[in-house]
This record gives C-alpha cells, sequence and structure tokens, in this order.
C-alpha cells in the first residue's frame, strides 16, 4: 500500500537551547553574530571528542593536595604516573597546606602563568595568644584587614622578603570558640597574598597576640573543590592509569583529567573562522575579516579567548577593540596574541591564496618586489600606495560635499592629463617617421663610404704583395 501521510514544512523556527553545551560552547546563541558565511574545515575536533593522547596533551588536573609534600614534589610525582613531557601547576601551596591545586599537562603548562595571578580563597584556622573581648571585636577586625594591605613574606617563603600591597577581597568569620581561642575564617584574596602573615596581623590588630594553626585553599581561579569542578586525589590518579594500562579503560582517567577548556570558561570568547585558525598558531594577529560571532562588554585591553566554532581554544589574546567597534568596522585587528594553546597544522594553511598574494607572487617573480616581498626602485606607486586593496575610509555611503570637490578636481585633472597624452600620442607618429628617415640616410651614406674605401685598400694590398716578392728575391 502507498503511504498516503506527507510532512509539510513549517515556517516555525524552534530556538536551540545551548545553555547545557558544554565548556566554551556554552550560551553559543547568546554570542553577537558578525557573519555566518564561512567554509567549515573537516579538522579539529570537540574537546569532549578528542583522542586520549590528545586528551592528556590538552589536559588539566583539579588536584587535592594533601599535607606535607612540597608542590613541586607533586607535580613531579603526577608526571611520572600519568607519563608525560611537561607539567606545570598555578600558585605554589606550603608543604604544611592542603586543597586545591591547579596541574597542568604539556599543553596546558602555556596557561599556567595566567591561572597563577587568578584570585584565590582560603579557609584558615587561627590561634590567639590571649582571650579577645568578643566575638564581635574578632568580626570587626576582619573586617579591618579587608582592601589594599602591606605584607612582608615570612622568614621560611618561596619568594623573596620584601614589602609589597596584595588585595584581600573579603574575610568571614565562620566559627569562633572562645575557650580554645581558636578561630576559622575563610579569605578571599589576590594571587601572592600569604595567610599567614594575615593572621599575625589580625592578632596585632585585637592586641593579643595570633599565629595560624592550619589553611586549606577551597579555591583557584575557577575552580573549586566541588565534584562538578572535577576535584580528585593522587590516588584517584594512580588507579585511572593503573586501570587504563591493565584493561584499557579510558573512562576512569577521562574523568580525572579535564580539557584545559574548562578554566578559560571566565574569558570572553571571539569565534574565529576555520580558514584563519592556523594562521593565529603561526602568530598572526586576528583581523575582522576573520570573526565569526564576539561576546558583549569587550573592552580594548581585556583578556580575551580564540575559540573555533566546535569549541576548541585556539590562543589567548589582548582585544585591540570593543563590543560596539567590532560590529560595525569592516577592517582592522581584532585581537592580538598573547598565548598560543593550540599546536600548529592542527587546521590546513589557508594564507596566500587571495587576490593580493597571487599579485604579490607574480611581482617577486617579475622583479618589481624583492625575494621577501618588499618593495624596490621598480614597485609601482599603485602597489605602495595599496589603491584597490585597501577599503575606504568613509563610514557610509553619503560621501561629505569635500569629498565629493576632492573627487571633481581629481576627474578635471584626469581629462586635462588624458588630453594632453593624446596630443602627444598625435605628435609621436610624426616624430617615429622623421627618425626611420634619418636613420636610412646614415646607413646609405655608410654603404657609399665603404663601397669608395674598398678599391683603395686592394691597391694597397698589391703593392705590399710586390714589395715582399722584391726583399725575397
Amino acid at each position: 500500500m502507498a503511504c498516503t501521510k506527507k510532512i509539510e514544512p513549517t515556517k516555525d523556527q524552534v530556538a536551540i537551547d545551548t545553555s547545557k553545551w558544554p565548556l566554551l560552547l556554552k550560551n553559543y546563541d547568546q554570542l553577537n553574530t558578525r557573519t555566518g558565511h564561512y567554509v567549515p574545515l573537516p579538522h579539529g575536533c570537540s574537546p569532549m571528542a578528542r583522542t586520549l593522547e590528545q586528551h592528556l596533551l590538552y589536559g588539566i588536573i583539579n588536584l587535592d593536595k594533601p599535607v606535607n609534600p612540597s608542590s613541586h614534589e607533586v607535580v613531579s610525582w603526577m608526571k611520572k604516573i600519568l607519563k608525560r613531557e611537561k607539567t606545570g601547576h598555578s600558585g605554589t601551596l606550603d608543604p604544611k597546606v592542603s586543597g586545591n591545586l591547579l596541574v597542568c599537562i604539556d599543553r596546558a603548562t602555556r596557561l599556567v602563568k595566567a591561572q597563577q595571578t587568578a584570585g584565590k580563597e582560603y579557609v584558615a584556622v587561627v590561634r590567639f595568644h590571649g582571650k579577645p573581648t568578643s566575638k564581635a571585636k574578632v568580626v570587626a577586625a576582619l573586617e579591618y584587614m579587608q582592601g589594599a594591605l602591606f605584607q612582608r613574606p615570612p622568614v621560611i617563603s618561596a619568594v623573596k622578603r620584601q614589602l609589597r600591597v596584595r588585595t584581600v577581597y573579603s574575610n568571614k568569620l565562620l566559627h569562633y570558640d572562645e575557650e580554645k581561642s581558636l578561630a576559622t575564617f575563610s579569605c578571599s584574596c589576590e594571587a601572592g597574598t600569604y595567610v599567614r602573615t594575615l593572621c599575625v596581623h589580625l592578632g596585632l590588630v585585637l592586641g593579643v597576640g595570633a599565629h595560624m594553626q592550619e589553611l586549606r585553599r577551597v579555591r583557584s581561579g575557577v575552580l573549586t573543590e566541588s565534584p562538578k569542578d572535577g576535584f580528585v586525589t593522587m590516588h584517584d590518579v594512580l588507579d585511572a592509569m593503573h586501570l587504563y594500562e591493565s584493561t584499557r579503560d579510558e573512562t576512569y582517567l577521562r574523568r580525572v583529567v579535564m580539557p584545559l577548556e574548562r578554566i578559560l570558561t571566565n574569558y570572553k570568547r571571539i569565534v574565529v573562522k576555520d580558514s584563519a585558525v592556523n594562521a593565529i598558531t603561526y602568530g598572526a594577529k586576528l583581523m575582522i575579516p576573520g570573526v565569526l560571532r564576539f561576546e558583549n562588554d569587550i573592552e580594548v585591553g581585556s583578556d580575551i579567548i580564540m575559540m573555533t566554532t566546535k569549541g576548541e581554544a585556539i590562543a589567548t589574546g589582548v582585544a585591540q577593540m570593543t563590543t560596539q567597534v567590532m560590529a560595525t568596522v569592516d577592517h582592522g585587528t581584532c585581537a592580538v596574541i598573547q598565548r598560543v594553546v593550540m599546536e600548529r597544522d592542527t587546521y590546513n594553511m589557508k594564507w596566500g591564496f587571495g587576490p593580493r598574494a597571487q599579485a604579490k607572487k607574480k611581482m617577486i617573480l617579475a622583479g618589481t618586489l624583492d625575494k621577501h616581498g618588499k618593495a624596490n626602485k621598480l614597485t609601482p606607486r599603485d602597489w605602495m600606495m595599496g589603491t584597490g586593496y585597501l577599503p575606504e575610509l568613509t563610514s557610509g555611503e553619503e560621501k561629505s560635499e569635500k569629498t565629493e570637490e576632492k573627487a571633481e578636481k581629481t576627474e578635471e585633472k584626469a581629462e586635462v592629463v588624458t588630453e594632453a597624452a593624446a596630443e602627444v600620442g598625435s605628435e609621436e607618429p610624426e616624430k617615429e617617421k622623421k627618425s626611420k628617415k634619418e636613420k636610412k640616410r646614415k646607413a646609405e651614406k655608410l654603404e657609399e663610404a665603404v663601397e669608395e674605401e674598398k678599391p683603395v685598400k686592394e691597391k694597397k694590398a698589391k703593392k705590399a704583395k710586390k714589395s715582399k716578392k722584391e726583399v725575397e728575391a
């Protein structure tokens, strides 16, 4: 029997819900669209679909550092366990401090410096040397110890002991035990703040003296000690690697190691065309024609992340335009490179195939440009001025009166030049005819002179022969 049902097209367009898309693709539909015209390339893949080797190459671990080993020891152990070439961490933790330590693997180590300067949050236990008068005074002292503070690192520290300024964003009292003279408080602060020194200063403000009893880091950048952020222990890493080596089961290892895009979710995003990706990995600036989408509230000098349409991080950069400028201009530098994350040649090379590049290659062969593509004495002026290549510096279709006047003047000059050229062209044939006649006359005179000289030369030759014979005789 023939099927009687028909699927009729509908005009209703259902909006795609991108709020649950992973990592950098989250809320993708909310980005500003500059253009939708680009040619997708079959290279690269989503960070969630990488092979295990690629997953580890661009991997990070949100590690729960234990007490006693130093951060350097922990990182070297991770390197041996995972059998990788490079590892790094995002901020040193003292041996007696536990908590959140971001371990970066291979290509992700390029983001270590950026993450070291990210904000941190700690929970500290402070022991007072005497009994403060009340809990309210402790709360007031913690509030007083907020903002920009002078600090000198402790005697046993990993940095030089010199006076410096660090910012404490907020202090909050969590628990106070008056009998034992102990207090627990959380501290959100700038990278490089010594909570040990903060506790000593807290005791000085209260007038009883104090020192730090215990410390734990609960946040580093965007990563916290929540299971949602992939918080794992060293035993998890060891077990995951053992499971993979013995059974080739990747699930545990993929859960322990996260893609590096996880720590870049707080950056402003700019989506790049596939054809421009490889040029950026070689250090090229991001120009406006290579932009597909961009985020709101981008300011000049703000940190941005350049990403592909598949959600891969290409490089971190510094914005050279605001969101409003990106939406209105059609040429110019959008951002400059700060740190390239993606491996070179992940995408195919797509530069050197445009009309300007093809013309440049021909001019190099013709000798009007040197071998490096730079101008020389033979380079035409049009090429130097960029005519036909650089767009006109006008904001709209309508031109001002001044530009119209200039255009009229240039047209008049062009007409005068063409008329003069036509006159010169009409005179040229007559000059050429005259020059040809003169050349013919000169040639005829030369021929006549040669013919006249021939008999004289013959007579001289005969006389020379006779004189030789006489001499011989």
